[in-house]
Formats: C-alpha cells, structure tokens, sequence
C-alpha cells in the first residue's frame, strides 16, 4: 500500500491537517514577524532575527519535559484540541500586535507559539505509532515531515509577500482563520488511548527536565538518534534564521526572492521525506542518515562558496534580476539539495526512535528529543550572534563554520554507532546489486532471543539478511570470512561472532560459543550458518553439530531460512572467476523464513528439510 493511501483514513487525515496548519500558521506569523524587523525597522536587523529564534525555542527546552508526561498519562486527542484552542489565543494577541506593529508585543507571541509547540511535540510523535503499523511508520512519517515544510513553504509565501499587499492587519486576520481551521480538524481526530495512565505527573520544570534528559541515555540507539535529530535542527536552523539576512545582505534581493529561497528549502526536505519510503521499501532503513548527512555537507559547503564569491549590487533586485545573475540557479539547487538530503537523514530518525522506545515512554522521549533539540537550536542562535555579531564576521563564513562542524559531529555519531554506515552499506548493496524479495519475515519475533538458522551461498549472506531483519542480528561466521578486507569492518560493527573449526583453533571454538550463550541470554536474535561455510556448488550442504550445541545450551525458538537465486554471483565461490555470471547483477534474491520451530523439536535433521524445502520454494 502507497504511504498516500494513509490520506484516506480517519486515523491519519485529520491528524495530518491538524499538523499542517499548525505549521501552515507558525511560518506565516515568523515570516510576517521576519520582513517586518528586516525590512521596516531600522536596526541590527541579524541580531533582533537570531534573538527571535531563541525566544521560539527556549520553551522547548522548558516545557517539553511536562509536556511529555501529560502525553504519555491522558487521551491525546482532547489534549490536541486544547493546543490547538491555545493557538487561536495566541493568534488573538498576535493581530494587535501586528495592528500596533508592535516589536516586543509579538517577541512576547513568538514564545507563546513556542510553548505551543512545544506541548504539541510529544503528543504528534506518540500518536503515530499508536495509530500507524511498523511498516507505515517511514511513509507516515515521511508524510508529517514533508506536509510540515510544504507548511513551511506556503507560510512563506503567504507570509512574506502578502504584508505589502493585504497589510498587517491582513495578516492577523489569515493567522486567526488558520488557527481556527486546525481547531476544527483536531476534532476529528480519533480517540487515542493514554500509553501510561497511571504516571504521576510531575510539575517541577528543572527536576522533570533533569530527568528526561539522564533516562535518555539507557537505550544507546535511540539516544544517539536523538542527538543526530539535534543536530540537523542545529543545522538547519543555522540557514533557515539566516535566509532573510542572507538573501538581502549576501544576494541583495528582495522579498521576493526571500521567498523564493525559503521555498526551495522546503520544497527539497518535502521531496526527501516523500523518497524515503520508496528508498528504504517501507523498512526503517537507517542507512539512509549518512547518505543524507553527505549531501547535507557538500551542498551547504557549496552554497557557502557560491555566495561568498556573489558580487555586490547597488540596489536590490527583483525575482527577474536575480535570476539574471549567474550562479543564482546554483543557489537555489544548493538549497534544494540541502532540504532532500535534510529529509532523507531526519525521516528513518524519527522513525528509529518510534520503533525501538518502549511504547509507555515514547511521549516522553520525544519530549527529551524535544529539550535537546531545542538546546541545539538555542546554541545554534547564540554561534550565529558570536560569528555575526562579535567576530564581524560573513554569513558564508558562518555556512562554512556550520558545514565543518557537520562534518565532525557526524563522523563522531557514525563512528560511535558504526551501525548507521554498515546500514548505508547494506542498503547501497541490496538497493542496487540485488533486488531481494522477502517472504515470511513476520515470522522473526520482535523481542526476545531467537536463533536464526539459513544456508551459506556468498559473502554478503549476512548483509543481505542484516538489511532485510528489523532487529540488529549476530551472525555466527568463520573466522576467514570475518577477516576478509573491508567486509571484516561491516562484519566486526555488526558485532559478528567469528568461529573456527574445534581442531583448527580449540580457544576461538570455545569463545564463539560462550559469545552465543551471552547473546540469547540477554535477548539478542543469532544468525548461524550452519554448513560450516560457503557452498562449493550452490547445493546445500550437511549441517554441522554446533547448531544443536547451541540449542542444548540455549534453548530459544528456532527460525529456518532460505536464501536463493545468489550461486554464481561475484560474491559466491564459484571455481573460475571467468564463470561468475554478469546477468547476476541486479538479481532477484529469494529470500524465504519459515515458521519458529520449538527447541525440543530443532535438530540437525529437522533443520536441514526445512531449510531445503525453503530453499525449493524460492525456485519454484
């Protein structure tokens, strides 16, 4: 089923509105709020924006951590129209602020509508997953965030070019109808029942916040997505507070061309959270994050170039002028790649951590997501007043400063959770090598141990059913395959196990097996070839005893595996080299799981008939 078809249900359309003109109403006020200090109020015009951001944020980092608890202990969707009753308040004070074009009276409501925000947070992350299946969760996801910056685009539109024409009191009267529209689709949003109704809430800011933050850290894999997450938010806002200030400052142009640019952005981060369900073939596939991280730098670096070598213009131009200057086309494709590859890093993100958080607490790691985030973004306005403001220095000079800080920030993730490149591996190998068709995967339990037994066909048998398997996986594989150059890295990040024969090395024997006792008891899945090594003919092979070893010692459910179609590959031992079929690239791999077989029932015998007769219905 197309991720678009989730726009024909009640569980999702009026959740998707609802979030979309909450974001729809957020970036017609900043924008509003934005011309109107670049361009109508004499002034440090960079420094009055980057304020303006913080005081957005700051009530992320202040009430996230309340409004997690209250997400995860009541109904959430009479909490969703509360905020949304909220915001036409807001939107209220906000009309006679702009009436009054009053500076400091809307600052006042830039942090209201943080605060709404804020409290909205948790409960739109632990919504879906309550509503959505684990295999909608990328295109749901992928969806929320695209509709949010397509918001985005619109509120910039409508924000930036509608003041001269309608007026501020205009822009009052869209902001209250907005909100009043995202009132009424909350209300038919689906009742969602509370995921721990027996918490306590605790109202002390500091204390809550404090202990959002220290329970984070106890699932390793999302709170380092949750610091990835942090970090695009760091980045982005680095560019999106700057647009304005870049575009008349760097590129002299007007509002407009403000407009234009913004535009661009979101237009590339809605097509990258729209790709991400046909990339990762509805998986959440978190090879994805270091492609996007990749793009994320070479456009940001790019830009940064292009405009620091942007000649100057007396007067500022026009949509038509600036599209007269060479290299403006350049620009707005940088910004366009900056916001797919945006998209492609931040989708699988949230994704991973709706995934693998325990339902009862989701609410409340999103809210921890939110408080870091918002940290992120906070340091990200004062970096920007520090390069600006007190070293004088460029806003390229800033992109640069950002861009390099992106570079080693994700390396430092991706080396601290090597998982996230041997993912991108994984994916890159059966994206564009093979095309796998999986069949009975949900017979993999989602928790719990479990020892997965297949035949062995190549090198890359781990790969491919690393790639396809939700769960992370130790495979069991012979020591000369785990030291084969570069595979050994994938291999060794993956924690592998690696074996050899009883006579061959008695020590490394007796570790593989007392790694397997470690792994099942702590709840891991084990993947074992049981051959005892790659199939000199493409046939399957007589298991060998360890299989039923570690079944004595270990008793677990037993998944029997096929894989097919991969005999004559580069990566098989076929004789010759010469003899390796070409035509087995982009091969249709067979990829069969059988039903789980209990302990008492699993042995040599057994296994071996079950994996052949997955195996023969792979050809048939």
């Amino acid at each position: 089923m197309s991720q678009f078809n989730l726009l024909n249900e009640k569980r999702f359309l009026p959740f998707f509105l609802t979030q979309f003109f909450g974001a729809f109403n957020d970036n017609v006020f900043k924008n509003a709020l934005g011309i109107m200090v670049t361009y109508n109020i004499v002034g440090d015009s960079a420094t009055l924006l980057s304020i303006a951001a913080g005081l957005f944020i700051l009530p992320f980092f202040l009430f996230s951590a309340i409004a997690g608890q209250v997400a995860d202990k009541y109904e959430k969707s009479n909490l969703i129209k509360f905020v949304k009753l909220f915001e036409i308040l807001v939107m209220l004070l906000a009309a006679i602020g702009f009436y009054f074009q009053n500076t400091y009276l809307l600052f006042i409501v830039l942090f209201l509508m943080g605060t709404q925000s804020s409290l909205f947070g948790p409960v739109k992350y632990g919504y879906l997953p309550q509503k959505l299946n684990k295999n909608e969760l990328i295109g749901g996801n992928g969806l929320i965030e695209s509709s949010t910056f397509l918001a985005i685009l619109l509120g910039t539109i409508v924000g930036t070019l509608l003041p001269p024409v309608v007026g501020y009191l205009g822009i009052s009267l869209i902001v209250i109808l907005i909100a009043i529209f995202g009132f009424f689709s909350s209300t038919f949003i689906p009742k969602t029942p509370a995921a721990s109704p027996e918490l306590r809430v605790n109202l002390n800011i500091f204390t809550e916040t404090f202990r959002n933050i220290k329970f984070l850290p106890e699932n390793r894999v999302v709170f380092l997505s949750i610091l990835a997450i942090s970090w695009f938010w760091f980045y982005g806002s680095i560019f999106l507070m700057q647009i304005q200030n870049f575009t008349k400052n760097i590129l002299f142009g007007n509002e407009v061309v403000v407009a234009l640019l913004l535009s661009m952005f979101s237009i590339g981060i809605a097509i990258g959270s729209l790709l991400c369900e046909k990339l990762s073939g509805k998986r959440v596939e978190i090879g994805l994050v270091p492609l996007g991280a990749i793009g994320m730098a070479l456009f940001g670096w790019d830009l940064a170039v292009t405009a620091e070598n942007w000649n100057h213009y007396p007067q500022l131009m026009n949509l038509s002028s600036f599209l007269d200057v060479e290299h403006s086309y350049r620009i707005l494709l940088d910004l366009m790649f900056i916001g797919i590859s945006g998209g492609i890093y931040i989708v699988p993100l949230y994704a991973l951590i709706q995934e693998r958080s325990d339902s009862k607490t989701l609410s409340r790691v999103i809210a921890g997501n939110n408080i870091i985030n918002a940290l992120f973004m906070v340091t990200a306005a004062i970096l920007a007043l520090l390069v600006l403001s007190v070293l004088d220095l460029t806003i390229p000079d800033l992109f640069k400063i950002t861009v390099g800080l992106n570079i080693i920030v994700t390396l430092y993730i991706f080396t601290v959770v090597p998982e996230f490149l041997m993912r991108l591996i994984v994916w890159f190998l059966i994206s564009t090598i093979y095309r796998v068709k999986p069949k009975g995967m949900e017979n993999i339990p989602q928790e719990g141990p479990a020892l997965l037994v297949c035949n062995h066909i190549s090198f890359v048998d781990p790969l491919i059913l690393g790639g396809f398997i939700r769960r992370p996986v130790r495979f069991i594989m012979y020591y000369k395959i785990y030291n084969v150059p570069i595979l050994k890295w994938i291999f060794k990040a993956a924690k592998a196990i690696p074996v050899a024969g009883r006579k061959e090395n008695p020590e490394m024997y007796e570790q593989a097996f007392a790694s397997v006792r470690e792994a099942l008891s702590n709840g891991d899945i084990v993947c074992i070839f049981p051959e005892g090594g790659l199939t000199p003919d493409g046939s399957i092979q007589e298991f060998r005893a360890g299989v039923e070893r570690i079944i004595k010692e270990t008793p677990v459910p037993v998944i029997p595996m096929a894989l097919n179609n991969l005999w004559g590959s580069l990566f098989s031992r076929k004789d010759k080299l010469k003899d390796r079929r070409p035509r087995k690239f982009l091969a249709k791999i067979d990829l069969n799981v059988g039903k789980p077989i209990k302990p008492e029932n699993a042995n040599i015998e057994v296994l071996y008939k079950e994996v052949l007769r997955l195996k023969n219905e792979g050809i048939k």
